[in-house]
């Protein structure tokens, strides 16, 4: 069995309220036997054009969290994936900085394919990789990506990935509708769109949002058949911890996949 964690905070008010808060769930994460910890899309400094403030970033910013969550893997020997802007020459990128639990920097996922809202705030990337922590395989896919564009889960599923983490805010702060029931037919569509990342490749999808006081979609471990695994209740800040069998992430439609039948 691989034990990972899905970590689900509050909108961080600064970036040393952020850094307290990502050691705090991540500390508890690493209590209860986790060996990789995930927090939602853009934590710090937190995703632009939402309802809620964002506190100013700069890149001096950017070096003191990786120092500070490097230094935290290391101490308590857990795989952290974060999610924090990149700051590049074109501009600011969404992005999940994954730690090994020895601290080393694995590499940074960006995202890809913006939602359209978010062109005015953020470039696109382009990385694309697949991870190995405590050989536990997993790839990365953020928020609208995981939504609208399925071919970013299957990439990493067709390379070996037990479990793709989909770090992800849908809902708002302020305003909106609380929900009750996970996966309701009268809910947004975006639970049930976890359920089809995992039952078209064959392996784990893992969600998680931010505590915001309006969810469109709880924090999330969906199993390989489609069926729920586990999640947090709606608006509640905390970490949920699974295990993940391995017997059971095949990837065997993802690997089925024959793109030579796709001529252009």
């Amino acid at each position: 069995m691989h034990r990972i964690a899905l970590a689900t905070p509050r909108v961080a008010t600064s970036l040393a309220h952020g850094l307290e808060t990502i050691t705090q769930l991540s500390t508890e994460a690493a209590s209860r036997g986790a060996r990789v910890v995930c927090f939602p899309e853009a934590y710090l400094p937190g995703l632009r054009g939402q309802d809620f403030p964002v506190f100013a970033f700069t890149l001096a910013d950017q070096d003191a969290a990786v120092a500070h969550v490097s230094a935290l893997a290391s101490r308590l020997h857990i795989g952290i994936i974060l999610g924090m802007e990149r700051l590049v020459p074109a501009g600011r990128q969404i992005a999940a900085w994954v730690f090994g639990p020895d601290g080393a920097l694995l590499g940074v996922q960006t995202k890809n394919q913006l939602d359209p809202s978010e062109d005015a705030h953020y470039v696109p990337g382009d990385t694309r990789q697949v991870f190995d922590v405590d050989g536990l395989r997993f790839g990365i896919a953020i928020c609208h990506e995981g939504w609208r564009y399925p071919e970013t889960v299957r990439w990493a599923a067709r390379r070996g990935a037990m479990v793709v983490f989909h770090p992800q805010l849908t809902g708002l702060e302020h305003t909106g509708r609380q929900l009750g029931v996970w996966g309701a037919a009268d809910s947004p569509y975006y639970e049930r769109a976890m359920m089809m990342r995992s039952i078209e490749n064959a392996i784990y999808f893992a969600s998680v949002n931010y505590a915001v006081r309006f969810q469109e979609a709880a924090t999330t471990v969906i199993n390989p058949d489609g069926s729920l695994c586990a999640h947090l209740p709606y608006g509640e800040e905390g970490v949920l911890v699974v295990d993940l069998d391995p017997a059971k992430a095949t990837g065997h439609l993802a690997r089925r996949l024959a793109p030579e039948r796709y001529p252009e």
